[in-house]
Protein backbone atom coordinates (compact mmCIF):
# COMPACT_ATOMS: atom_id res chain seq x y z
CA UNK A 1 0.00 0.00 0.00
CA UNK A 2 1.39 3.43 -0.80
CA UNK A 3 1.34 6.79 1.25
CA UNK A 4 -1.61 7.71 -0.82
CA UNK A 5 -4.14 5.03 -0.07
CA UNK A 6 -3.10 4.39 4.11
CA UNK A 7 -5.96 4.37 6.35
CA UNK A 8 -6.81 8.14 7.46
CA UNK A 9 -7.92 8.27 10.97
CA UNK A 10 -11.32 8.40 11.88
CA UNK A 11 -11.42 11.08 14.81
CA UNK A 12 -11.94 13.67 12.73
CA UNK A 13 -15.02 12.77 10.66
CA UNK A 14 -17.47 14.81 12.43
CA UNK A 15 -15.23 17.96 13.07
CA UNK A 16 -16.38 19.42 9.27
CA UNK A 17 -16.93 23.35 9.74
CA UNK A 18 -20.39 24.55 8.68
CA UNK A 19 -19.76 28.70 8.77
CA UNK A 20 -17.51 28.59 5.36
CA UNK A 21 -19.08 28.29 1.58
CA UNK A 22 -17.14 24.89 -0.05
CA UNK A 23 -16.68 25.10 -3.77
CA UNK A 24 -18.42 21.86 -3.77
CA UNK A 25 -20.01 19.46 -1.67
CA UNK A 26 -20.14 15.43 -2.63
CA UNK A 27 -22.96 13.46 -1.08
CA UNK A 28 -21.80 9.75 -0.93
CA UNK A 29 -18.58 8.26 -1.06
CA UNK A 30 -18.83 5.21 -3.26
CA UNK A 31 -16.64 4.99 -6.37
CA UNK A 32 -17.50 7.65 -7.80
CA UNK A 33 -17.62 10.75 -4.89
CA UNK A 34 -14.01 10.24 -3.63
CA UNK A 35 -12.70 10.12 -7.55
CA UNK A 36 -14.60 13.85 -7.82
CA UNK A 37 -13.66 14.40 -4.38
CA UNK A 38 -10.06 14.20 -5.46
CA UNK A 39 -10.42 15.80 -8.88
CA UNK A 40 -11.67 18.73 -7.56
CA UNK A 41 -9.45 19.32 -4.76
CA UNK A 42 -6.43 18.98 -7.63
CA UNK A 43 -8.12 21.65 -9.30
CA UNK A 44 -7.63 23.98 -6.35
CA UNK A 45 -11.28 23.62 -5.38
CA UNK A 46 -12.42 23.22 -1.31
CA UNK A 47 -14.43 20.40 -1.25
CA UNK A 48 -16.48 18.77 1.79
CA UNK A 49 -17.30 15.14 0.62
CA UNK A 50 -20.39 13.41 3.16
CA UNK A 51 -20.47 9.71 4.13
CA UNK A 52 -23.26 7.52 6.17
CA UNK A 53 -20.16 5.38 7.09
CA UNK A 54 -16.83 5.43 5.99
CA UNK A 55 -16.07 1.43 7.55
CA UNK A 56 -15.46 -0.84 4.40
CA UNK A 57 -18.44 -1.84 2.74
CA UNK A 58 -19.62 -5.66 1.81
CA UNK A 59 -21.14 -5.48 -1.31
CA UNK A 60 -21.09 -7.52 -4.79
CA UNK A 61 -21.38 -4.68 -7.08
CA UNK A 62 -18.53 -3.00 -8.61
CA UNK A 63 -15.84 -6.01 -8.30
CA UNK A 64 -15.21 -6.04 -12.14
CA UNK A 65 -13.54 -3.24 -13.82
CA UNK A 66 -13.30 -2.96 -17.78
CA UNK A 67 -10.08 -1.63 -19.07
CA UNK A 68 -12.35 1.75 -19.90
CA UNK A 69 -12.19 2.05 -16.41
CA UNK A 70 -8.75 1.22 -15.40
CA UNK A 71 -7.98 3.88 -18.38
CA UNK A 72 -10.23 6.58 -16.38
CA UNK A 73 -8.32 6.16 -13.19
CA UNK A 74 -5.25 6.57 -15.12
CA UNK A 75 -6.45 10.48 -16.03
CA UNK A 76 -7.74 10.89 -12.78
CA UNK A 77 -4.15 10.10 -11.25
CA UNK A 78 -6.56 7.02 -9.16
CA UNK A 79 -5.03 4.69 -10.87
CA UNK A 80 -3.07 3.18 -7.88
CA UNK A 81 -6.14 2.06 -6.13
CA UNK A 82 -6.07 -1.02 -7.78
CA UNK A 83 -3.00 -1.33 -5.70
CA UNK A 84 -2.11 -3.21 -2.31
CA UNK A 85 -5.76 -4.97 -2.03
CA UNK A 86 -4.72 -8.34 -3.69
CA UNK A 87 -6.66 -7.49 -6.77
CA UNK A 88 -6.86 -10.20 -10.32
CA UNK A 89 -5.66 -8.34 -13.54
CA UNK A 90 -8.17 -9.44 -16.18
CA UNK A 91 -7.39 -9.90 -19.56
CA UNK A 92 -10.27 -11.17 -21.38
CA UNK A 93 -13.72 -13.52 -21.07
CA UNK A 94 -14.67 -17.12 -22.18
CA UNK A 95 -18.10 -17.38 -22.94
CA UNK A 96 -19.86 -20.90 -22.72
CA UNK A 97 -22.74 -22.07 -24.60
CA UNK A 98 -24.10 -25.73 -24.49
CA UNK A 99 -20.62 -26.82 -23.00
CA UNK A 100 -18.85 -25.04 -26.29
CA UNK A 101 -16.56 -22.33 -25.71
CA UNK A 102 -15.18 -19.10 -26.74
CA UNK A 103 -12.13 -17.38 -25.52
CA UNK A 104 -12.23 -13.41 -26.31
CA UNK A 105 -8.94 -11.42 -25.56
CA UNK A 106 -9.13 -7.92 -24.41
CA UNK A 107 -8.01 -5.39 -27.43
CA UNK A 108 -4.61 -4.41 -28.38
CA UNK A 109 -2.93 -0.61 -27.08
CA UNK A 110 -2.36 0.66 -30.09
CA UNK A 111 -6.04 0.12 -31.78
CA UNK A 112 -6.85 2.38 -29.05
CA UNK A 113 -6.78 5.96 -28.04
CA UNK A 114 -3.95 7.20 -25.80
CA UNK A 115 -4.67 7.50 -22.69
CA UNK A 116 -5.47 11.28 -21.43
CA UNK A 117 -4.13 12.97 -18.68
CA UNK A 118 -6.22 15.69 -17.28
CA UNK A 119 -4.87 18.61 -16.39
CA UNK A 120 -3.50 18.78 -12.72
CA UNK A 121 -4.87 15.97 -12.00
CA UNK A 122 -1.68 13.66 -13.13
CA UNK A 123 1.70 14.09 -11.37
CA UNK A 124 4.17 12.43 -9.94
CA UNK A 125 3.35 9.22 -11.48
CA UNK A 126 0.19 8.58 -10.44
CA UNK A 127 -1.03 7.73 -13.61
CA UNK A 128 1.07 4.15 -13.46
CA UNK A 129 -0.04 1.09 -11.19
CA UNK A 130 2.63 0.12 -8.96
CA UNK A 131 3.94 -3.38 -8.65
CA UNK A 132 2.26 -5.70 -5.31
CA UNK A 133 1.66 -9.24 -4.74
CA UNK A 134 -0.97 -9.90 -7.32
CA UNK A 135 -0.31 -6.98 -9.64
CA UNK A 136 2.59 -6.40 -12.00
CA UNK A 137 3.72 -2.49 -13.29
CA UNK A 138 5.15 -4.67 -16.30
CA UNK A 139 1.79 -6.03 -17.33
CA UNK A 140 0.05 -3.01 -16.84
CA UNK A 141 2.48 -0.56 -18.57
CA UNK A 142 4.09 -2.74 -20.94
CA UNK A 143 1.81 -5.59 -22.15
CA UNK A 144 0.37 -4.56 -25.77
CA UNK A 145 -2.75 -5.49 -24.73
CA UNK A 146 -5.46 -3.64 -22.43
CA UNK A 147 -6.24 -4.94 -19.21
CA UNK A 148 -8.99 -5.08 -17.10
CA UNK A 149 -9.57 -5.77 -13.16
CA UNK A 150 -11.24 -7.33 -10.50
CA UNK A 151 -11.19 -6.78 -6.90
CA UNK A 152 -13.14 -6.63 -3.56
CA UNK A 153 -15.36 -3.97 -3.44
CA UNK A 154 -15.03 -2.48 -0.48
CA UNK A 155 -10.81 -2.91 -0.35
CA UNK A 156 -10.60 -1.16 -3.81
CA UNK A 157 -13.37 1.61 -1.70
CA UNK A 158 -11.40 2.16 0.93
CA UNK A 159 -8.11 3.21 -1.44
CA UNK A 160 -10.33 5.72 -3.16
CA UNK A 161 -11.64 7.40 -0.34
CA UNK A 162 -8.28 7.53 1.56
CA UNK A 163 -7.00 8.75 -1.43
CA UNK A 164 -9.55 11.88 -1.41
CA UNK A 165 -9.17 12.08 2.17
CA UNK A 166 -5.25 12.93 1.86
CA UNK A 167 -5.89 16.00 -0.72
CA UNK A 168 -5.52 19.04 1.42
CA UNK A 169 -7.98 20.96 0.31
CA UNK A 170 -10.95 17.49 1.05
CA UNK A 171 -12.65 17.76 4.06
CA UNK A 172 -14.12 14.36 5.05
CA UNK A 173 -17.89 13.95 6.94
CA UNK A 174 -19.33 11.01 7.92
CA UNK A 175 -23.39 11.79 8.57
CA UNK A 176 -26.42 11.03 7.28
CA UNK A 177 -27.53 13.82 4.18
CA UNK A 178 -31.47 14.39 4.75
CA UNK A 179 -31.90 17.20 2.91
CA UNK A 180 -30.65 19.17 -0.01
CA UNK A 181 -30.92 22.83 0.53
CA UNK A 182 -32.09 25.11 -1.80
CA UNK A 183 -33.04 28.95 -2.12
CA UNK A 184 -36.30 31.12 -2.79
CA UNK A 185 -35.25 30.40 -6.55
CA UNK A 186 -35.39 26.64 -5.94
CA UNK A 187 -31.83 26.53 -6.95
CA UNK A 188 -29.19 24.02 -4.44
CA UNK A 189 -27.69 25.87 -1.81
CA UNK A 190 -25.56 22.59 -0.42
CA UNK A 191 -26.98 20.28 2.15
CA UNK A 192 -28.15 19.01 5.76
CA UNK A 193 -26.30 16.85 7.26
CA UNK A 194 -27.24 14.75 10.45
CA UNK A 195 -24.22 14.41 12.69
CA UNK A 196 -23.58 12.26 15.66
CA UNK A 197 -23.00 14.43 18.60
CA UNK A 198 -24.25 17.64 16.59
CA UNK A 199 -27.43 17.30 15.48
CA UNK A 200 -28.99 18.49 12.10
CA UNK A 201 -26.07 20.97 10.52
CA UNK A 202 -26.75 23.10 7.09
CA UNK A 203 -23.70 23.14 4.82
CA UNK A 204 -23.57 25.33 2.26
CA UNK A 205 -21.39 25.18 -1.73
CA UNK A 206 -21.76 26.61 -4.52
CA UNK A 207 -21.93 23.37 -6.42
CA UNK A 208 -23.32 20.20 -4.64
CA UNK A 209 -22.34 16.87 -6.25
CA UNK A 210 -25.15 14.01 -5.41
CA UNK A 211 -23.09 10.57 -6.04
CA UNK A 212 -25.32 8.28 -3.58
CA UNK A 213 -25.12 5.62 -6.16
CA UNK A 214 -28.11 2.74 -6.72
CA UNK A 215 -30.31 3.78 -3.82
CA UNK A 216 -29.87 7.34 -4.08
CA UNK A 217 -32.28 9.45 -2.12
CA UNK A 218 -31.25 12.71 -3.73
CA UNK A 219 -31.76 11.74 -7.58
CA UNK A 220 -35.18 13.16 -7.91
CA UNK A 221 -34.05 16.36 -7.35
CA UNK A 222 -33.87 16.39 -10.85
CA UNK A 223 -36.70 15.77 -11.79
CA UNK A 224 -39.67 13.33 -9.95
CA UNK A 225 -39.44 10.91 -12.82
CA UNK A 226 -36.28 10.18 -12.32
CA UNK A 227 -36.86 6.49 -10.89
CA UNK A 228 -34.71 3.23 -12.17
CA UNK A 229 -36.67 0.15 -13.46
CA UNK A 230 -36.00 -3.19 -12.21
CA UNK A 231 -36.26 -6.09 -14.39
CA UNK A 232 -34.33 -8.44 -13.34
CA UNK A 233 -31.67 -10.16 -10.62
CA UNK A 234 -28.68 -11.48 -9.60
CA UNK A 235 -27.98 -14.28 -6.84
CA UNK A 236 -24.64 -13.49 -6.05
CA UNK A 237 -22.54 -16.46 -3.76
CA UNK A 238 -18.66 -16.37 -2.99
CA UNK A 239 -16.90 -19.32 -3.87
CA UNK A 240 -12.98 -20.02 -2.03
CA UNK A 241 -10.54 -21.95 -3.64
CA UNK A 242 -12.03 -22.72 -7.19
CA UNK A 243 -10.82 -23.92 -9.77
CA UNK A 244 -11.85 -21.43 -12.59
CA UNK A 245 -11.89 -22.94 -16.52
CA UNK A 246 -9.86 -19.58 -17.98
CA UNK A 247 -7.70 -17.79 -15.15
CA UNK A 248 -7.32 -14.26 -15.66
CA UNK A 249 -10.60 -13.96 -17.52
CA UNK A 250 -14.58 -13.43 -16.68
CA UNK A 251 -16.62 -15.98 -17.49
CA UNK A 252 -19.87 -15.66 -19.25
CA UNK A 253 -22.09 -19.55 -19.11
CA UNK A 254 -24.83 -19.43 -21.62
CA UNK A 255 -26.85 -22.05 -22.87
CA UNK A 256 -29.73 -22.96 -24.01
CA UNK A 257 -32.11 -23.97 -20.80
CA UNK A 258 -30.53 -21.74 -18.32
CA UNK A 259 -29.71 -17.89 -17.52
CA UNK A 260 -26.95 -16.03 -17.68
CA UNK A 261 -24.10 -17.30 -14.93
CA UNK A 262 -21.31 -14.95 -14.54
CA UNK A 263 -17.78 -16.25 -12.89
CA UNK A 264 -14.63 -13.95 -11.85
CA UNK A 265 -11.78 -13.94 -9.34
CA UNK A 266 -11.93 -11.02 -7.00
CA UNK A 267 -9.01 -12.24 -4.97
CA UNK A 268 -6.50 -14.53 -4.69
CA UNK A 269 -9.23 -17.16 -2.94
CA UNK A 270 -12.41 -15.95 -3.58
CA UNK A 271 -14.34 -16.14 -6.60
CA UNK A 272 -17.76 -14.54 -7.16
CA UNK A 273 -20.43 -15.89 -8.90
CA UNK A 274 -23.44 -14.05 -10.19
CA UNK A 275 -26.82 -16.24 -11.26
CA UNK A 276 -29.53 -14.32 -13.40
CA UNK A 277 -32.92 -14.47 -12.42
CA UNK A 278 -35.93 -13.28 -15.31
CA UNK A 279 -37.84 -11.13 -12.67
CA UNK A 280 -37.54 -8.51 -10.16
CA UNK A 281 -39.32 -10.30 -7.72
CA UNK A 282 -36.53 -13.98 -6.83
CA UNK A 283 -37.98 -16.88 -5.82
CA UNK A 284 -39.04 -17.65 -2.34
CA UNK A 285 -36.51 -20.88 -1.93
CA UNK A 286 -33.25 -19.52 -3.40
CA UNK A 287 -31.41 -22.68 -2.47
CA UNK A 288 -33.90 -25.26 -4.24
CA UNK A 289 -33.91 -22.62 -7.54
CA UNK A 290 -30.37 -22.34 -7.41
CA UNK A 291 -29.86 -26.14 -7.24
CA UNK A 292 -32.56 -27.29 -9.95
CA UNK A 293 -31.43 -23.83 -12.47
CA UNK A 294 -27.94 -23.55 -12.09
CA UNK A 295 -26.04 -25.95 -9.98
CA UNK A 296 -26.92 -28.70 -13.80
CA UNK A 297 -25.07 -25.90 -15.80
CA UNK A 298 -22.22 -25.26 -13.83
CA UNK A 299 -18.66 -26.28 -15.58
CA UNK A 300 -17.11 -29.22 -13.36
CA UNK A 301 -13.99 -27.97 -12.57
CA UNK A 302 -16.02 -24.99 -10.77
CA UNK A 303 -18.43 -28.00 -9.29
CA UNK A 304 -16.14 -28.48 -5.91
CA UNK A 305 -16.62 -24.53 -5.04
CA UNK A 306 -20.03 -24.17 -6.12
CA UNK A 307 -21.16 -26.99 -4.21
CA UNK A 308 -19.60 -25.77 -0.97
CA UNK A 309 -21.19 -22.53 -1.25
CA UNK A 310 -24.61 -23.41 -1.84
CA UNK A 311 -24.59 -26.15 1.10
CA UNK A 312 -23.80 -22.83 3.17
CA UNK A 313 -26.40 -20.77 1.48
CA UNK A 314 -24.71 -17.28 1.47
CA UNK A 315 -27.00 -15.80 -0.85
CA UNK A 316 -26.70 -11.95 -1.76
CA UNK A 317 -29.41 -11.08 -3.93
CA UNK A 318 -29.22 -7.98 -6.51
CA UNK A 319 -32.03 -6.64 -8.68
CA UNK A 320 -30.84 -4.97 -11.69
CA UNK A 321 -31.72 -1.42 -12.81
CA UNK A 322 -32.00 0.51 -15.37
CA UNK A 323 -32.05 4.21 -15.93
CA UNK A 324 -31.47 6.54 -18.70
CA UNK A 325 -29.91 9.74 -17.61
CA UNK A 326 -31.36 13.40 -17.86
CA UNK A 327 -29.71 16.16 -18.26
CA UNK A 328 -28.20 18.12 -14.92
CA UNK A 329 -30.22 21.18 -15.66
CA UNK A 330 -31.00 22.65 -11.96
CA UNK A 331 -28.98 25.33 -10.78
CA UNK A 332 -26.29 24.49 -7.98
CA UNK A 333 -26.68 20.46 -8.85
CA UNK A 334 -24.65 17.56 -10.18
CA UNK A 335 -25.76 14.25 -10.36
CA UNK A 336 -23.43 11.73 -11.57
CA UNK A 337 -22.61 8.12 -11.29
CA UNK A 338 -25.65 5.48 -10.76
CA UNK A 339 -27.17 8.38 -9.20
CA UNK A 340 -27.43 9.66 -12.62
CA UNK A 341 -27.87 6.51 -15.14
CA UNK A 342 -27.83 2.66 -14.28
CA UNK A 343 -27.76 0.10 -16.91
CA UNK A 344 -27.60 -3.84 -16.44
CA UNK A 345 -24.70 -4.98 -14.86
CA UNK A 346 -24.13 -8.36 -16.99
CA UNK A 347 -20.89 -6.13 -19.12
CA UNK A 348 -19.76 -4.88 -15.87
CA UNK A 349 -19.74 -0.97 -17.30
CA UNK A 350 -20.89 0.22 -14.16
CA UNK A 351 -17.64 1.94 -12.88
CA UNK A 352 -16.37 2.28 -16.44
CA UNK A 353 -19.16 4.58 -17.34
CA UNK A 354 -18.99 6.37 -13.54
CA UNK A 355 -15.33 7.01 -13.90
CA UNK A 356 -15.32 8.18 -18.33
CA UNK A 357 -17.93 10.71 -16.88
CA UNK A 358 -15.56 12.15 -14.12
CA UNK A 359 -12.92 12.20 -16.50
CA UNK A 360 -15.35 14.31 -18.91
CA UNK A 361 -16.68 16.72 -15.53
CA UNK A 362 -13.15 17.44 -14.76
CA UNK A 363 -12.95 18.66 -18.39
CA UNK A 364 -15.82 20.63 -18.46
CA UNK A 365 -16.23 22.05 -15.68
CA UNK A 366 -12.62 21.63 -13.15
CA UNK A 367 -11.07 25.14 -13.84
CA UNK A 368 -14.78 26.99 -13.31
CA UNK A 369 -15.24 29.54 -10.60
CA UNK A 370 -18.22 27.80 -9.14
CA UNK A 371 -19.49 30.94 -7.95
CA UNK A 372 -20.43 31.49 -11.18
CA UNK A 373 -23.34 29.14 -11.49
CA UNK A 374 -24.81 30.05 -14.67
CA UNK A 375 -21.66 29.78 -16.49
CA UNK A 376 -21.31 26.08 -14.76
CA UNK A 377 -25.06 25.17 -15.50
CA UNK A 378 -24.22 26.20 -18.95
CA UNK A 379 -21.31 23.53 -19.29
CA UNK A 380 -23.01 20.98 -17.26
CA UNK A 381 -25.90 20.98 -19.76
CA UNK A 382 -23.27 20.36 -22.85
CA UNK A 383 -21.73 17.80 -20.36
CA UNK A 384 -24.70 15.84 -20.86
CA UNK A 385 -24.52 15.27 -24.42
CA UNK A 386 -20.81 14.92 -24.88
CA UNK A 387 -21.51 11.98 -22.55
CA UNK A 388 -23.66 10.42 -25.08
CA UNK A 389 -21.47 8.57 -27.52
CA UNK A 390 -19.52 6.75 -24.51
CA UNK A 391 -21.56 5.87 -22.23
CA UNK A 392 -25.02 5.00 -24.52
CA UNK A 393 -22.75 2.28 -26.17
CA UNK A 394 -22.35 0.36 -23.12
CA UNK A 395 -25.67 0.93 -21.72
CA UNK A 396 -27.50 -0.44 -24.32
CA UNK A 397 -25.20 -2.93 -24.99
CA UNK A 398 -25.74 -3.98 -21.66
CA UNK A 399 -29.33 -4.73 -22.65
CA UNK A 400 -29.06 -5.92 -25.87
CA UNK A 401 -26.24 -8.77 -24.78
CA UNK A 402 -28.71 -9.34 -21.38
CA UNK A 403 -31.70 -9.59 -23.84
CA UNK A 404 -29.65 -12.05 -25.64
CA UNK A 405 -28.34 -14.05 -23.29
CA UNK A 406 -31.07 -14.38 -20.82
CA UNK A 407 -33.52 -15.43 -23.80
CA UNK A 408 -36.68 -16.45 -23.10
CA UNK A 409 -38.36 -16.84 -26.48
CA UNK A 410 -37.83 -18.79 -29.75
CA UNK A 411 -36.80 -15.78 -31.47
CA UNK A 412 -34.57 -14.27 -28.84
CA UNK A 413 -32.85 -17.64 -28.54
CA UNK A 414 -31.58 -18.02 -32.16
CA UNK A 415 -30.46 -14.20 -31.64
CA UNK A 416 -28.43 -15.95 -28.54
CA UNK A 417 -26.97 -18.80 -30.35
CA UNK A 418 -26.26 -16.54 -33.69
CA UNK A 419 -24.78 -14.05 -31.38
CA UNK A 420 -22.19 -17.37 -30.12
CA UNK A 421 -21.46 -18.28 -33.58
CA UNK A 422 -20.68 -14.79 -34.53
CA UNK A 423 -18.25 -14.80 -32.01
CA UNK A 424 -16.87 -18.64 -33.41
CA UNK A 425 -15.73 -16.88 -36.54
CA UNK A 426 -13.23 -14.90 -34.63
CA UNK A 427 -11.44 -12.06 -36.06
CA UNK A 428 -13.30 -8.79 -36.46
CA UNK A 429 -16.19 -10.84 -35.25
CA UNK A 430 -14.93 -10.87 -31.20
CA UNK A 431 -12.36 -7.98 -31.80
CA UNK A 432 -15.21 -5.27 -32.49
CA UNK A 433 -17.42 -6.57 -29.34
CA UNK A 434 -15.03 -6.62 -26.88
CA UNK A 435 -13.74 -3.27 -27.85
CA UNK A 436 -17.52 -1.86 -26.95
CA UNK A 437 -17.38 -4.30 -23.99
CA UNK A 438 -14.37 -3.37 -22.88
CA UNK A 439 -15.29 0.37 -23.05
CA UNK A 440 -13.24 1.29 -25.80
CA UNK A 441 -15.23 2.10 -28.83
CA UNK A 442 -17.81 4.88 -27.90
CA UNK A 443 -19.62 4.72 -31.24
CA UNK A 444 -23.17 4.07 -31.42
CA UNK A 445 -23.27 3.80 -34.65
CA UNK A 446 -20.64 1.08 -34.91
CA UNK A 447 -22.71 -0.79 -32.21
CA UNK A 448 -25.58 -0.37 -34.27
CA UNK A 449 -24.02 -1.91 -37.13
CA UNK A 450 -22.16 -4.73 -34.93
CA UNK A 451 -25.97 -6.09 -33.71
CA UNK A 452 -27.81 -6.16 -36.16
CA UNK A 453 -24.54 -7.75 -38.27
CA UNK A 454 -25.39 -10.50 -35.72
CA UNK A 455 -29.24 -10.59 -36.45
CA UNK A 456 -28.33 -11.09 -40.08
CA UNK A 457 -26.09 -13.73 -39.64
CA UNK A 458 -28.86 -15.75 -37.38
CA UNK A 459 -31.05 -15.60 -40.57
CA UNK A 460 -28.12 -16.63 -42.75
CA UNK A 461 -27.58 -19.79 -40.28
CA UNK A 462 -31.17 -20.53 -40.38
CA UNK A 463 -31.40 -20.51 -44.49
CA UNK A 464 -28.87 -22.54 -44.38
CA UNK A 465 -30.02 -24.92 -41.95
CA UNK A 466 -33.90 -25.18 -44.08
CA UNK A 467 -31.69 -25.16 -47.19
CA UNK A 468 -33.48 -24.67 -50.47
CA UNK A 469 -36.88 -26.32 -50.13
CA UNK A 470 -37.11 -24.68 -46.74
CA UNK A 471 -36.24 -21.48 -48.08
CA UNK A 472 -39.65 -19.66 -47.72
CA UNK A 473 -39.93 -20.72 -44.00
CA UNK A 474 -36.57 -19.59 -43.14
CA UNK A 475 -37.35 -16.19 -44.70
CA UNK A 476 -40.37 -16.30 -42.70
CA UNK A 477 -38.22 -16.81 -39.49
CA UNK A 478 -35.62 -14.19 -40.10
CA UNK A 479 -38.07 -11.68 -40.96
CA UNK A 480 -39.37 -12.46 -37.67
CA UNK A 481 -35.92 -12.72 -36.10
CA UNK A 482 -34.50 -9.31 -37.96
CA UNK A 483 -38.44 -7.50 -35.42
CA UNK A 484 -37.23 -9.12 -32.59
CA UNK A 485 -33.71 -7.29 -33.16
CA UNK A 486 -35.06 -4.16 -33.87
CA UNK A 487 -37.50 -4.24 -31.03
CA UNK A 488 -34.19 -5.05 -28.14
CA UNK A 489 -31.91 -2.77 -29.69
CA UNK A 490 -33.55 0.81 -31.05
CA UNK A 491 -35.76 1.70 -28.26
CA UNK A 492 -32.97 1.65 -25.68
CA UNK A 493 -30.48 3.37 -28.13
CA UNK A 494 -33.30 6.12 -28.57
CA UNK A 495 -33.84 6.76 -25.21
CA UNK A 496 -29.81 6.87 -24.62
CA UNK A 497 -29.33 9.23 -27.41
CA UNK A 498 -32.35 11.16 -28.04
CA UNK A 499 -34.32 10.49 -24.64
Amino acid sequence: MNSHTADMPTTTLTSADEKITYDAIIVGAGVIGPCVAAGLARKGKKVLIVEREWAQPDRIVGELMQPGGVRALRSLGMVQSINGIGAIPVTGYSVFYDGKEVDITYPYKADCDRVEKVKDLVKDGNDKVLDDETIHTAEYEDDERERGVAFVHGRFLNNLRNIARHEPNVTALQGDVIQILKNKESEVIGARVDIEGRGKIDFHAHLTFVCDGIFSHFRAELSPEHVPSIGSSFVGMSLFDADVPAKNHGHVILGSNHMPILVYQISETETRILCAYNSGKLPKDLKAWMTNDVQPYIPKSLRPSFDAALAQGKFKPMANKYLPARANDVTGLCVIGDALNMRHPLTGGGMTVGLQDVVLLMNKIGDLDFSDRETVLDELLDYHYERKPFDSVINVLSIALYSLFAADTKNLKELQRGCFKYFQRGGDCVNVPVSFLAGLKPSPLQLTRVFFAVAFYTVYLKIEERGFLGLPMALLEGIMILITAVRVFTPFLFRELIG
